[in-house]
């Protein structure tokens, strides 16, 4: 069994992608696996990294929360939409304030490479997008997932990394939303 963070990236905690996270939750913890919440929505932390990383900024206690949870689990899962072809800003800023040098990776001396912290770690993204798949694919090419697979998660060593996407939202019925729930609860039932 695995010990499993769920991040809800959506700032809003009524979202479909709330639903999909909570679908996703009951899934894996009926199979025995261990779950830890980290909801952006309910979070009190400023998404601004202020200086870059020229200075430390001090962690608000959410933030110290949630490099516990991502410290903790084995596999990460997170749900958001894309908006404007990537993730919300509330998410890039905490990935901003969160995935800091000394936890998250660590710069080397005198070197333009790094050293990545977060090994041994894998993710799912469940993604929700209002552009159509194929041509949020091969037209845009898929610069959001681009960004959180190889710019942020392999980036600092969680590998591999899964993709879910389901869309265009905007517009759906009721019966296509919960077609996409069950592939979820499925993601969760095959994780082992």
């Amino acid at each position: 069994m695995k010990k499993i963070a769920i991040i809800l990236g959506h700032p809003n905690p009524d979202s479909y992608c709330a639903s999909l996270a909570h679908a996703y939750a009951t899934a894996a913890q009926a199979q025995g696996h261990s779950l830890r919440w980290i909801d952006l929505s309910s979070m009190q932390f400023d998404p601004v990294l202020r200086a870059g990383y020229r200075q430390a900024q001090p962690l608000e206690a959410d933030l110290k929360l949630a490099q516990e949870t991502l410290q903790w689990a084995e596999h990460w899962v997170f749900v958001y939409p894309i908006w404007w072809g990537s993730m919300p800003a509330l998410l890039k800023g905490f990935f901003d304030r969160v995935l800091n040098p000394g936890f998250a990776f660590a710069y080397r001396k005198n070197s333009v490479f790094w050293d990545k912290l977060m090994t041994g770690r894998s993710a799912q993204l469940i993604v929700t997008l209002d552009t159509p798949a194929w041509y949020f694919r091969w037209v845009y090419r898929m610069p959001g997932h681009n960004q959180m697979r190889l710019t942020i998660l392999e980036w600092v060593g969680v590998k591999p990394v899964k993709l879910a996407q389901f869309g265009p939202v905007q517009g759906s019925s009721d019966l296509q939303r919960a077609k996409w729930q069950s592939k979820v609860v499925e993601l969760a039932r095959r994780l082992r």
